[in-house]
């Protein structure tokens, strides 16, 4: 009466293997290596260039007409990388950027300009006066 165990008729499941099928075809994960990430000038695009978007700020604050444009190449820096013209959408970025500065650069020549004409119009009127008028 005695029943003997034979350890490779065990009713123990065997473990499945990484890529085998389970019960109603459920796959077993696999171990998965990890990916390689693209380094610069390797396949895929390259990154998002910056929209500039601060600089076409600054040109509204400075001297809008220039914000127009400035604006203009802020919305095409990334319809133009979506569409793969990587080219144009750093051009886009870049213009924006550069829109931005001469924004900045013309408000500190007005600027300039403005602090000299009321200095040649103190000076003319300190020249001009009369000492004697009382």
């Amino acid at each position: 009466m005695s029943e003997s165990i034979n350890p490779e008729s065990s009713s123990n499941p065997v473990p499945p293997k990484p890529g085998d099928a389970g019960a109603y075809a459920y796959q077993y994960p696999t171990q998965q290596q990890p990916q390689a990430q693209p380094y610069p000038g390797q396949y895929g695009p390259p990154p998002l260039p910056p929209s500039n978007a601060g600089w076409a700020v600054a040109a509204v604050l400075f001297f809008w007409p220039l914000a127009f444009a400035a604006f203009n190449h802020v919305h095409d820096v990334y319809p133009k990388w979506a569409m793969g013209d990587y080219q144009g959408a750093q051009y886009a970025s870049d213009r924006a950027k550069s829109l931005g500065k001469i924004a900045l650069w013309i408000w500190v020549a007005l600027i300039v300009v403005f602090v000299i004409g009321y200095a040649i119009l103190i000076i003319a009127l300190v020249a001009n006066s009369n000492t004697n008028s009382w």
